[in-house]
């Protein structure tokens, strides 16, 4: 079984410009994905605006009984999400390393459009080595 279920990206606006599934069960159609994403783009900026605590960057982390949501946020606006197993440690770490993918593979991409979809091959590949090693990892623990 897999840590991670599934990967979100969303631009400062809240479109989605990338979602993986990773999981096994109950895969979400398109429409379900873009409701996700722009959901969890609302409560985000809610959350930062709501909160007692100045300087407050929105929710990190989402835990319920099914699963966790963790969330980092770049410095531009665009989220990170991964919707991951209940109790799954260190995806700070890897939503980092998935940022650091993004500005290496797809904002140095002559070809990508800002705000736009991501299709870059090379962010594929090196994802998918990414997901594998933390589920390397995870099994590992």
């Amino acid at each position: 079984m897999a840590a991670i279920y599934s990967l979100y990206i969303i631009n400062k606006s809240g479109g989605l410009i990338f979602y993986k599934d990773y999981g096994l069960q109950g895969r979400m159609d398109t429409n379900d994905t873009l409701r996700l994403a722009s959901l969890w783009h609302s409560m985000h900026a809610i959350s930062q605006q709501l909160s007692p605590v100045s300087g407050c960057t929105g929710i990190e982390l989402l835990e319920a009984d099914t699963f966790d949501l963790h969330c980092f946020q770049s410095l531009t606006g665009t989220k990170f999400f991964v919707v991951s197993e209940p109790g799954t440690q260190h995806m700070d770490n890897l939503l980092k390393h998935i940022y650091e993918l993004y500005t290496d593979y797809v904002l140095k991409n002559p070809f990508y459009e800002m705000e736009m979809p991501i299709r870059c091959e090379l962010f594929d590949i090196n994802l998918a080595q990414a997901i594998q090693k933390d589920r390397v990892a995870y099994l590992g623990r």
